[in-house]
């Protein structure tokens, strides 16, 4: 069944729906490559919903699902990118609210799981806890359907010895008050240039003001993205209204 898009331009297209809708409607490796970066289950502490200054990131959902059911949820939406694209880059970072989950999806997803780049923040958020480590870094899994027992990433376009599994890469202010987090879009360029080619199709499920859309659009790639927040589309729309191509 069709729906009609929240967005519709020659390189983007944006749904405001649940991404596993989305992805029930879209065909066995329509994407060559997808990008994102899922919530992270900030509000989840010991059992419970805890809200603080630090965990606002989304305001239109509680951001904390029982351990198990967050699991099952990445689990299968998981499944459903690779069915879907041959190569994903899961931006996942390690709290309390995802700690179990992540390493379980490492664990189930192993056959696929290809390589693990290191996102490092020079400007990371100091713990405001005891005994817990500051955090400057996140995770970028990197799953394959194709050739996930080895580490060679065949979708690839850079040269050998030409790119490294660290990356340096500052945080980016939001575009929106209520979306405290946000994808820096060097970090998407980063992977888009050394990835994928001009004319291929990128998804994004959880594409909140659309930092994958617009990277994938200057960049001539064509993009689609799917997200449960009409406000935060809005400032998707706006900001793909204003962007060119790079030449």
């Amino acid at each position: 069944m069709s729906i009609e898009p929240y967005y519709s331009d020659d390189f983007v297209t944006l749904y405001h729906e649940n991404c596993l809708e989305s992805l029930k409607r879209f065909n066995d490796d329509a994407f060559q490559l997808v990008i994102t970066s899922p919530p992270y289950n900030m509000n989840w502490r010991n059992g419970k919903i805890t809200k603080t200054e630090f965990s606002t990131k989304y305001t239109h959902f509680d951001d904390a699902l029982p351990i198990e059911e967050y699991n099952a949820l990445h689990s299968t939406i998981l499944k459903e990118l690779l069915r879907v694209s041959p190569l994903v880059f899961y931006n996942v970072a390690i709290v309390t609210g995802s700690k179990t989950s992540v390493f379980k999806m490492i664990g189930d997803f192993a056959e696929n799981l290809q390589d693990i780049i290191i996102w490092h923040k020079p400007n990371g958020v100091p713990s405001t806890n005891a005994q817990i480590l500051n955090r400057r870094y996140e995770l970028i899994l990197i799953f394959s359907k194709n050739n996930g027992l080895s580490r060679q990433i065949q979708e690839g376009t850079f040269q050998p010895g030409k790119l490294e599994d660290v990356w340096n890469i500052p945080t980016q202010k939001s575009q929106s008050k209520d979306h405290t987090a946000v994808f820096p879009e060097a970090l998407v360029l980063k992977i888009i240039e050394n990835f994928s080619h001009k004319g291929d199709h990128v998804y994004d499920p959880f594409i909140g003001t659309g930092t994958t859309a617009e990277v994938a659009k200057k960049t001539g790639r064509f993009a689609t993205g799917s997200d449960i927040s009409s406000d935060y589309l809005d400032v998707a729309v706006k900001r793909l209204a204003q962007e060119v191509l790079f030449v």
